[in-house]
């Protein structure tokens, strides 16, 4: 065992050491904290102890072991990394009495598994295997269904709108109008075969019986030829409705020829149906002189009747058009999401918060000394601080969907340290770098964030800048919130002799948006050289 053993003025004695500093990935490593005390001595060891970048396994209990003249505490921890690479096992600790006593770093070396090509046999890749639901298509399918349909809605939308609106007009009109202008549709027709001469027939003798029956009353609709002009020689004969006996003749002959087309399939001749024509409009407006004058009442009740009408077909028309609005609407809320995705259209509609960052206007500014220029959603606040060397900007809090956070210290050069440079300045840099991952930590935990893990880094920005990267998850216990959040962090540290900048994102881990925003924000971190 490997043990480093610091000694202070008092009579306690700190031990720390490692049962290996050179282990496999994934195999367990016990690391092992003993005080050498008085028997009357408060021994506190961590609550929380910190061993990142390795993963607590476990830790003992406090084992007491009495000698002839003081007690050993020891408690022992046991670790695991599934990273290979160089490290160091942070500073521990422990309180005796009140006084801090703490431990040495220790370098550690986790190795590769090293795998035996020759002597074991190697096998092929398997295939990829194929998964059941894939929600992205399945989505897909379902709006390319819903365009079709909606489609298929429009076409149908348009057709009974044009006819209920037809309808609407027609209804609206007096029936003498109404006669005369479906009599002037039928003037000019061209006719060639019999189904037309028999549907020209049937529209010319519908207009008469239906003006008939609204304007003098009669059951038109209802009755055979023969049975009309039975009722029209009736009234002519009371008195009610003086038509001309020529007109009630040439009527016989327009209903006689019309039943001979519509039963007997006769075609007569195109210039017979346009004098027939003539004879219906001429039987329309003989009517129309021969009735008598409306009461006054009777104007009254045909006025309301009239403005019924008009205001039925402003609500009806007002449906309809809500509706075409909001067909168009789903139809056009369907195609973007075929043409930019279900989840970007249904969280700018929703207005995710993360969403509205991505999509807003971003600003591009230059923050403390030395200058370091940075895009961001929203320009930084600067937060005051006791410190005048530290400088500090903020966007947000944890409790934000986004937080970024953009730290200046450089603290004032000590003289002594200038008069005596470290022995060992690999190893004051490793020790620099433990304290700037140990205060990140920390600042975390004094937040309330639990279950932290995290990995270290050395990457280039885009602007060719190396900067050493810390990042990882944490359970947040955000506001409104029942439970922990998972989120994600990162921390890029740009490290001179004089001090340090450190660039701090966190967002949730299962935002949507929250990677592409840090990657932008990284990748236009840069240093101002010039001013």
């Amino acid at each position: 065992m490997i043990s480093v053993f610091l000694w202070s003025q008092e009579k306690a004695e700190l031990k720390v050491g490692v049962d290996t500093t050179t282990v496999k990935i994934g195999e367990q490593l016990n690391y092992i904290l003993q005080i050498k005390a008085d028997s009357t001595a408060q021994v506190i060891f961590p609550e929380q102890p910190i061993f990142a970048p390795f993963e607590l396994l476990e830790e003992s209990t406090i084992d007491t072991l009495r000698a002839q003249s003081h007690f050993l505490y020891t408690k022992k921890y046991a670790l695991i990394q599934f990273d290979s690479g160089n490290y160091f096992l942070p500073q521990q600790q422990v309180l005796v009495n009140g006084f801090s006593k703490i431990a040495d770093l220790i370098p550690i070396r986790v190795n590769p598994v090293v795998v035996d090509t020759i002597q074991q046999p190697l096998f092929d890749i398997k295939p990829l295997t194929g998964i059941e639901k894939n929600y992205d298509a399945l989505i897909v399918k379902i709006l390319w269904g819903l365009v079709a349909g909606l489609l298929l809605l429009g076409v149908m939308y348009t057709y009974l709108f044009q006819k209920r609106k037809k309808e609407l007009r027609e209804r609206e009109l007096p029936p003498y109008e109404r006669a005369i202008e479906d009599l002037k549709a039928l003037e000019g027709k061209t006719l060639k075969k019999q189904e037309e001469f028999k549907e020209y027939y049937s529209r010319l003798t519908d207009v008469v019986r239906r003006y008939l029956e609204e304007e003098a009353k009669i059951d038109a609709l209802e009755s055979t030829s023969e049975e009309l002009l039975i009722k029209l020689q009736l009234r002519k004969d009371a008195g009610t409705l003086d038509l001309d006996r020529s007109t009630l003749k040439s009527l016989r002959a327009v209903l006689q020829n019309a039943d001979l087309v519509k039963f007997a399939k006769s075609l007569p001749e195109k210039y017979t149906a346009n004098e027939d024509r003539k004879v219906v409009e001429l039987v329309v407006i003989e009517t129309k002189e021969v009735l008598p004058a409306p009461t006054e009442e009777e104007l009254k009740e045909k006025e309301a009747y009239q403005e019924y009408l008009k205001q039925k077909r402003r609500k009806e028309l007002w449906i309809w058009g809500v509706s075409g609005v909001a067909l168009v609407t789903i139809l056009a809320l369907v195609v973007s999401m075929l043409i930019y995705g279900y989840y970007p259209v249904k969280d700018t509609l929703f207005r995710n918060p993360t969403k509205l960052l991505t999509s807003g206007q971003w600003v591009k500014s230059q923050y403390g000394t030395p200058p370091l220029g940075i895009e961001t959603p929203e320009v930084l606040e600067r937060i005051s601080s006791s410190d005048q060397l530290i400088q500090q900007f903020r966007f947000g809090t944890f409790d934000s969907p986004f937080y970024i956070d953009l730290l200046f210290d450089f603290p004032k050069p000590d003289p002594n340290d200038a008069e005596t440079p470290p022995s060992d300045p690999e190893q004051a840099d490793l020790e620099k770098g433990q304290a700037l991952v140990n205060s990140i930590i920390s600042s975390f935990e004094s937040k309330g964030a639990v279950n932290i893990l995290m990995k270290n880094d050395a990457i280039t920005l885009p602007s060719e800048i190396p900067v050493a990267k810390i990042y990882g998850t944490l359970d947040y216990p955000k506001k409104k919130k029942q439970e922990r959040v998972r989120c994600n962090f990162s921390a890029y540290l740009f490290t001179f002799e004089q001090g340090t900048i450190i660039v701090t994102l966190m967002y949730e881990k299962e935002d949507r948006y929250g990677a592409d925003i840090e990657q932008r924000i990284v990748n236009s971190l840069e240093l101002i050289k010039e001013l």
